[in-house]
């Protein structure tokens, strides 16, 4: 997005989940009413990696657990174009990959725009659990970025080319233009010096794997780390176009082989990573951080936890939520003892989606029937 426009995830996970706990909120950390502070969301996200690893195995391969991957493909398709003014909707998106067909009259370079980052994100998926033999065990390399974006921007660029790309400035080339400084000041490096920042960045990616690996401490919550990163590759702008939906994808590779569940950036949360980005170039990763742990904790939420989990398990209740339930009334209703939950030392009540059914139908006996 222009501003204007073979690793072990268990092991990483349970070595890096005391050392980015934050306790007592500091500057920028505190909520508005109602809302928690970054410092507990932080901590809410800990808890339920930990709680991810150590009860339900980790994340689930592709090859394990199709239909969670598949519904995490389409939203993250959808919602990662969109940010960059796709027009079509999650069912136009669902039937142009599920089923080939291209409903709703759009220009033919948003259906392509679409399905090349849904080829581009699918192999992320593959490669970040399941890599290749060729893959040197690194947590990224320029390889792979460069494949990514050659995925993601071939289809659209066979029907709408950049107007000012160069011969060797198409999909998976950096760019050989320099880009005129953003309206908020961010100037992307000139041209020539792209190949050697995009080096230096992977080297600092993987040096940041490696102290993830020996328990280091990172000097700022994990997910300040990610936001860093992925505001340094926004920065570098290393290609003519598609360096938002390239950064996105990149970061869930990183993401994955962490051990993480990816992150999904919504279409109305555009203003917001807008801002948080503009407000990383300044060195202030707090926002842009707060935005990937919720996208990670929402994911685990609402894809992964209440399909690796059986119907007996006992999950957090944001796992739990439908159209009928709210978290809200959740909550309120295992304060109440109406449903069968706990309330852990660590403050997020749980149940089971067994527990939940029986709650349903006994708040449906309840209701007074009709005397018409």
């Amino acid at each position: 997005m222009h501003r204007s426009d073979s690793r072990q995830p268990s092991k990483l996970i349970s070595s890096i989940s005391h050392r980015w706990h934050v306790s007592t909120p500091g500057r920028a950390t505190l909520a508005g009413r109602g809302r928690p502070s970054r410092s507990t969301v932080y901590n809410r996200l800990t808890g339920a990696l930990t709680e991810l690893n150590e009860r339900f195995g980790g994340l689930p391969s592709p090859r394990e657990a199709q239909e969670i991957w598949d519904d995490i493909w389409h939203q993250e398709t959808h919602h990662s174009t969109a940010l960059e003014g796709n027009t079509l909707v999650l069912r136009e998106v669902q039937a142009l990959l599920d089923q080939g067909r291209a409903v709703g009259a759009k220009p033919l370079s948003e259906y392509n725009e679409v399905q090349g980052y849904a080829d581009a994100a699918r192999w992320v998926y593959g490669q970040a659990l399941e890599p290749d033999a060729w893959h040197d065990g690194r947590l990224v390399t320029l390889g792979e970025i460069r494949h990514i974006h050659h995925a993601a921007m071939t289809p659209v660029w066979n029907v709408a080319p950049h107007p000012d790309a160069g011969d060797r400035e198409g999909p998976g080339n950096f760019r050989e233009h320099d880009i005129a400084p953003f309206a908020e000041g961010m100037t992307p490096p000139r041209w020539p010096l792209v190949p050697a920042q995009v080096e230096q960045w992977v080297t600092e990616v993987c040096a940041l794997g490696q102290l993830i690996e020996k328990s280091t401490d990172l000097g700022r919550p994990l997910p300040e780390e990610l936001a860093r990163i992925h505001n340094q590759f926004e920065r570098i702008h290393p290609f003519l176009d598609g360096n938002g939906r390239t950064g996105r994808l990149v970061m869930n590779l990183v993401l994955v082989r962490l051990g993480y569940p990816p992150i999904i950036i919504l279409k109305r949360q555009r203003d917001a990573y807008l801002t948080a980005l503009r407000r990383a170039d300044t060195g202030d990763f707090g926002a842009l951080g707060e935005l990937i742990a919720r996208a990670m904790e929402d994911n685990l939420n609402r894809f992964i936890v209440p399909n690796v989990a059986g119907p007996a398990r006992m999950v957090p209740l944001a796992a739990l939520i439908d159209d009928e339930l709210s978290l809200a009334a959740l909550r309120q209703a295992a304060q109440r003892g109406r449903l069968n939950a706990v309330q852990g030392p660590d403050g997020v009540w749980r149940s089971s989606r067994k527990s939940v059914a029986a709650y349903k139908a006994a708040k449906h006996q309840r209701r007074p029937r009709s005397t018409a």
